[in-house]
């Protein structure tokens, strides 16, 4: 069920409404169903329409009229809720309507149960689904009705309704939701052809810039060099940045001014002050370090990525909340390293999974340190060519979401829980393009038989309770010729399957095969390269360049916003 609340100024202007047969043709039969006192006069059930109206009207205004000579009435003294059930639930009686709307106004502070001096109110029905409460805010005593956080109060009272009435479980929010586009802001973007609103491709270029950015600077800086958007900074009297604001190039008021909006404008999390809390926990020791030999970065990333469900199996909430945002953010920026072909899955899902990185836990954003710096490292290098890389990180952040999915399912986290599992779909999606290519030239090195039979049996030793499933994939060729060029660089195989299937179990995978190959290649190269890696000069490769050219230029995306 869902609820809707507004206020207004003509208690006569709403009864009409909610009576009119004419103008409005779904409504069918209007009736009370419920009332302040049982007694209410009922213009459905009763000869003189008019007379009735009247004297309804009267009822409900009486101590509004008291309040308004002792000065004391409020200005919107009409307080409206439309309760209106799902598609798929059964036709409830009049009498159950009732008790929902009385649980309404007692939950809202309208007229709370046992209250004397409660506010006069009606339910009216007049379509099959839903019902509509009026009431009027001045209450016996001529106090004006305790209601703030009524939708609040009504959205968990009906969520209580409907496990009650066994109906359908709306997905509901925290308040930590982006702000919709408005129909305005959706109608405008239709007649100039885009598929999604100004505010959500700004909300996409922003995000990604914070991914790429390593401080408050760089990220001010990105944004200013973005063609298709408007930057403005905001300063204090001091100097210092206060603040930012965003519009899409061509996108124009009546006026033909820029239509800004501000970072919490798009979402809370790209507030200023957000923005620089998640920056400044960047390691600040990270420029010192790049003459000295690192991991592959994509290795690196892969691992952090990997271990983000043992974080999440934790008991320190705030710490998986930032692993869970650092995610997020690797997932705004793999689109811009991604083949063409690949791009409008991997937007989508970052899309999607962007409401799964808010909550009502505040997140410790220095605990993602290392993750977010290994997306920052991927960031400033060429994505490597044959693909292997990409394959390897959308793996392990495949097992991630769903880890991320069974966590906000823990906590309750409705829209969370939707918003991880519809960038999940993308991601497999992703994935499985991803890792076809490499998978099929990594299986063209299988050893010879009797080499296949000896890894066979190391699988068996291993992966208990899956080792048929792992000899039975499509990817087991890959699988043999990762533990045969493991083993020619000096590992041993079955040592190294057991690292692998320690490091995490295997219930989430739906290809155990290849989780295990990208972590054999992975482990493997590490161990032999890592050494060897290239050094970076401290000053920023030139591919940072070419990054920022393509990183702020976010194709249209199908993925539509979500309900708060």
């Amino acid at each position: 069920m869902i609820a809707k609340i507004s206020s207004g100024k003509s208690t006569a202007g709403l009864i009409r409404y909610l009576f009119d047969t004419k103008k409005a043709k779904d409504h069918t039969d209007p009736h009370l169903v419920a009332s302040w006192d049982g007694f209410a006069p009922d213009l459905g059930r009763t000869d003189d329409f008019y007379t009735t109206r009247k004297l309804l009207v009267a009822d409900l205004d009486l101590r509004v009229k008291q309040a308004r000579r002792l000065g004391r009435a409020p200005e919107q003294h009409v307080w409206h809720c439309s309760v209106r059930a799902a598609p798929e639930d059964r036709i409830l009686t009049d009498d159950e309507w009732a008790d929902i709307a009385r649980r309404i106004v007692h939950a809202t502070g309208i007229a709370p149960e046992g209250d004397p001096d409660g506010c006069h109110w009606v339910a009216v029905r007049h379509a099959p689904d839903h019902i509509h409460i009026a009431a009027t805010k001045v209450r016996g005593d001529l106090r004006t009705a305790r209601h703030w956080n009524d939708y609040l109060h009504a959205d968990h009272e009906l969520a209580s309704v409907e496990k009650e009435y066994d109906l359908h479980r709306v997905i509901r929010g925290d308040r930590t939701a982006a702000q919709r586009p408005t129909r305005a802001e959706q109608e405008k973007a239709r007649r100039h052809g885009r598929g999604r609103t100004a505010r959500e491709q700004l909300r996409t270029t922003v995000r990604t810039a914070v991914a790429a950015a390593s401080s408050t600077e760089e990220f001010v800086h990105l944004l200013s060099q973005i063609d298709s958007v408007l930057t403005q900074v905001v300063y204090f009297p001091s100097g210092d940045v206060r603040g930012y604001k965003v519009a899409l190039r061509g996108d124009t008021n009546a006026q033909g001014d820029p239509v800004w909006f501000s970072g919490s404008e798009l979402a809370p999390d790209l507030s200023f002050p957000k923005v620089r809390e998640r920056l400044d926990t960047i390691d600040s020791d990270a420029d010192e370090r790049l003459n000295q030999p690192t991991p592959n970065p994509w290795h690196q990333a892969a691992a952090e990525i990997e271990r983000i469900p043992h974080h999440l199996d934790q008991s320190d909430d705030e710490a998986s909340q930032a692993q869970i945002s650092a995610l997020g953010e690797a997932l705004d920026a793999l689109p811009l390293l991604a083949p063409q072909a690949l791009r409008p899955h991997l937007h989508d899902a970052a899309a999607a999974f962007e409401r799964a990185t808010r909550s009502r836990i505040q997140a410790e954003h220095h605990q993602a340190r290392t993750l977010r710096g290994a997306v920052r490292a991927i960031l400033r290098q060429p994505a490597p060519k044959d693909g292997a890389a990409l394959a390897m990180v959308l793996d392990a952040v495949v097992l991630a979401a769903v880890a991320v999915t069974r966590w906000h399912q823990l906590r309750h986290h409705d829209q969370q829980v939707a918003a991880a599992h519809q960038a999940l779909l993308h991601l497999q999606i992703a994935y499985d393009q991803a890792a076809a290519a490499p998978l099929a030239a990594l299986a063209q090195g299988r050893p010879p038989q009797p080499a296949v039979d000896r890894y066979t049996g190391c699988v068996r030793r291993t992966v208990s309770g899956r080792a048929e499933q792992v000899i039975a994939d499509p990817a087991f060729d890959a699988l043999v010729a990762a533990l045969s060029e493991a083993e020619t660089t000096g590992h041993d195989p079955y040592q190294l399957l057991r690292q692998v299937v320690d490091t995490r179990a295997l219930e989430d995978a739906r290809h155990p095969a290849r989780v295990l190959t990208w972590r054999i290649q992975r482990i493997s190269k590490s161990q032999k390269l890592g050494s060897r890696e290239p050094t970076r000069s401290k000053g920023r490769p030139a591919t940072v360049a070419a990054t920022r050219a393509t990183v702020f230029t976010p194709p249209q995306s199908t993925a539509q916003g979500r309900r708060r």
